[in-house]
């Protein structure tokens, strides 16, 4: 995963131009693969330490059970001398037949028989552990190989590294070389990005408002609704009472007289306009919430975030930014898509972000800037992944950068930990 990180980051850095306007984007790039790089590194020491742990473990069984190899040897080898020493077919016989009684020569013939089955069980005791250190032995060759390579690994890292910090190097004494305009082209870019703050801040708001209109408006119909129900319901109870009152008075002034009364055929209840919208947002709210972590990156192929959320502060430039969401650089000509299903609620142009895109998702809003090849409009009905548009690629920098918001109603959110990475 390190690794698919470190090379798309690569591939984002040697697809910028090397021009003043992206010096930056070059710097947040080569910082993140640096960082990576040593992430990985740190991985790499823990598995070369976890290897290193194990060829011990494996050093230590060896000679465990190389040394009770020995002595069972030794012991096994010991008793074979002794019996072809002092034992034959006729030693045996001799040996059974002079017991003093028939009791003691049973005994001694069921002596040579566990005698004759503890040798055969030595032997083989002898042969499993032979294939036991035979086999930690092959364990023992493949882990200090194992080890090797991860040494060879870990160098080549190092080597790497080397030469990425020599980059940023050369980038940061570039960038001190500019400074001023550096500093005016981050302050322009803050200026940029409080007016594009404003706007959705102020367009989410109006959303929610009216949905909030919306939602108090049916709440009050349903329960209006409510009320001419019950209203009705108690009239034509009165009614029926009334009704059944003269009836009664009828039928005692004449008593010889009947009347067929016909039963009060029930009116239809009139229907009402179920209001599914509030279940509907609660239930995508939640749906939303549950995806936190698994929402896809909001474009297509090779993306890399270059621009966290929240204030950052360039030291070297005496400027403090601030962003509402995170930046992602992408490929030339990927689409920028919905990250989960959803509606369009606005569609609008900003200086800097050229079109973008606000979805609805229940109570959630995800903000998508920088398109310039748009291919929905307010009201479309989204499906998770759908792509809203193309993103626009700088002709003067090769570079391709859309910014990405997340809002809980009026609040906004850092989208960063809610992306499957």
């Amino acid at each position: 995963m390190l690794l698919e990180e470190i090379k798309s980051t690569n591939k984002l850095f040697l697809d910028v131009k090397k021009e003043t306007t992206t010096l930056l984007q070059r710097i947040n790039l080569i910082n993140k693969q640096i960082a990576s790089r040593k992430e990985m590194m740190t991985l790499q020491n823990q598995e070369i330490a976890a290897l290193e742990r194990e060829q011990l473990r494996l050093e230590s069984e060896i000679n465990r059970l190389g040394e009770s190899l020995k002595q069972k040897q030794e012991s096994y080898a010991k008793a074979v001398r002794v019996m072809q020493a002092s034992r034959s077919r006729q030693n045996e016989l001799f040996f059974v037949l002079s017991g003093k009684s028939l009791g003691e020569s049973l005994r001694r013939m069921q002596y040579l028989r566990d005698y004759s089955k503890w040798r055969k069980s030595q032997a083989e005791e002898i042969k499993q552990q032979n294939v036991q250190l035979s086999a930690r032995k092959d364990e023992l060759a493949k882990a200090r190989t194992g080890k090797q390579a991860a040494l060879d690994a870990l160098k080549a890292e190092q080597l790497r590294l080397q030469e990425e910090e020599h980059v940023r190097q050369s980038e940061m004494t570039e960038a001190r070389g500019k400074q001023r305009e550096l500093q005016r082209m981050l302050q322009d870019k803050q200026q940029q990005a409080r007016k594009l703050d404003a706007q959705i801040e102020k367009l989410i708001a109006e959303e929610v408002a009216r949905q909030e209109r919306e939602a108090e408006a049916r709440r009050l119909a349903a329960e209006a609704e409510r009320k001419r129900k019950a209203e009705e319901v108690a009239a034509r109870v009165r009614r029926e009472a009334e009704k059944g009152r003269k009836t009664e008075e009828l039928a005692r002034k004449e008593p010889d007289k009947t009347e067929d009364v016909k039963p009060a055929v029930k009116q239809p209840e009139p229907k009402i306009e179920s209001a599914t919208t509030a279940d509907e947002t609660f239930n995508l709210s939640k749906n939303f919430v549950s995806n936190r972590g698994n929402l896809p990156m909001p474009v297509t192929g090779t993306a890399s975030i270059v621009g966290s959320f929240g204030q950052r502060k360039h030291s070297e430039w005496n400027v403090t930014t601030n962003s509402n969401g995170i930046d992602i650089q992408a490929q030339q000509g990927a689409n920028i898509r919905a990250v989960f299903e959803g509606e369009v609620s606005k569609v609008f142009s900003v200086p800097g972000y050229n079109t973008c895109v606000i979805v609805r998702h229940g109570d959630y809003y995800t903000f998508y800037g920088n398109i310039y090849d748009l291919f929905v409009k307010s009201g479309d009905k989204l499906k998770s992944g759908q792509s809203l548009g193309r993103i626009y690629t700088d002709p003067d920098t090769g570079v391709a950068t859309m910014h990405f918001q997340l809002w809980q109603k009026t609040t906004k959110l850092n989208p960063a930990p809610w992306l499957k990475r």
